[in-house]
């Protein structure tokens, strides 16, 4: 097997795992202040994608953590999957 294709192998493993995590923890991530929506997709670092596949939570406004109750902190990482917060603003249907 090629590299690139056990690359691609890897990463549609990881693809996978996350999905099965999204599954298990969805409801509780939308429950928390300010998420309108969780997803799979590539991390994010300063506005740039990454290769890394992360639960993608999206948030209508970041907050820091100092301001939000317990609950509604949103973990680094779920089952050892990474968790990316990315501010998305509001989600109005069109």
């Amino acid at each position: 097997m090629s590299e690139s294709a056990g690359q691609t192998a890897d990463m549609q493993t990881d693809f996978e795992k996350v999905k099965a995590v999204k599954r298990a923890h969805e409801n509780d991530l939308m429950s928390k202040a300010n998420v309108v929506g969780v997803g799979v997709g590539l991390s994010q670092k300063g506005g740039v994608r990454t290769k890394a596949v992360a639960l993608v939570v999206m948030v209508s406004q970041k907050v820091p953590k100092s301001q939000l109750a317990p609950e509604d902190v949103i973990p680094a990482q779920i089952e050892g999957v990474p968790v990316d917060v990315q501010e998305v603003g509001e989600i109005k249907a069109q």
